[in-house]
């Protein structure tokens, strides 16, 4: 689902008139106070997920994810190839890897709530809160046998590290009679160096017993070098970690962190 789509809760999309807003991609550079960005950036792609009555809106974007990673600024990966990297429009200027080339970002998500004709919503009330909880994403519910009633997968960005990895921001959606959930994971491979894994897990249950709907989002970061799943007998060939779904339990867990969304 990408555009202006929106999610409906009985599955079904439907079009949708201007959500939300981004700056043009001429002007990225200077909204994000940057001059670097990924090889490939797709700014017109997001996943929006609208609860038509109360007006909460969850949504997913390449540009807020990017405000994120500059805003977050890693110290870029050190790698004798790196400076090579990042030569692109200017190879006539100095590179300074002064920046974290890699993309990470923090992002889990951006939200909103949408004034309706049920519910007038003030300045001051546009926002959600997430309260910290011990309450897991039950994912034996997501393996039952339940019919998939929409499904897509949306690329944020990508960067292939000049061929020497991958640097990609996707986000996956399914939707099911009882619930949805959504996937949003940036997975960064530097052959030779290292992996990680920033994981935003947000499952809705669309009903408890008191007829709400409990949304829960796990954050999930996950990393290691090459050198230190190789001391501990993983192979060190990359070939065998193309695909993060495959190496994710390999990978120690840095932080982790579960979320309730407040639905008063």
């Amino acid at each position: 689902m990408d555009g202006e789509d929106c999610i409906s809760r009985d599955g079904r999309s439907s079009p949708s008139i201007a959500l939300f807003s981004l700056p043009s991609p001429f002007k990225w550079e200077e909204n994000l106070g940057t001059s670097h960005l990924p090889e490939m950036v797709f700014g017109e792609s997001s996943l929006c997920l609208l609860h038509v009555n109360s007006g909460i809106k969850i949504h997913f974007n390449a540009f807020d994810a990017l405000k994120g990673w500059k805003q977050e600024a890693l110290p870029p990966v050190e790698v004798p190839a790196a400076a090579k990297w990042k030569v692109r429009s200017k190879p006539f200027q100095q590179v300074i890897l002064d920046y974290d080339y890699t993309f990470t970002t923090p992002y889990s998500g951006s939200e909103a709530i949408e004034p309706n004709e049920a519910k007038i919503i003030s300045e001051n009330e546009c926002h959600l809160i997430w309260k910290d909880c011990d309450e897991q994403i039950d994912l034996a519910v997501l393996s039952a046998k339940e019919p998939i009633l929409f499904y897509d997968e949306v690329i944020l960005y990508e960067d292939e590290l000049a061929d020497n990895g991958i640097s990609l921001l996707t986000v996956k959606v399914r939707v099911m009679p009882s619930c949805w959930f959504v996937l949003l994971r940036y997975w960064l491979r530097v052959d030779g160096v290292l992996m990680r894994l920033r994981d935003t897990r947000i499952y809705c249950k669309f009903s408890d017993d008191n007829g709400k709907p409990v949304i829960l989002r796990e954050n999930c970061w996950r990393e290691a070098t090459i050198e230190s799943l190789s001391n501990k007998g993983f192979p060190s060939n990359i070939a065998v970690y193309g695909n993060p779904d495959q190496i994710c339990q390999r990978l120690p867990i840095i932080k982790l962190k579960t979320q309730k969304l407040d639905i008063s």
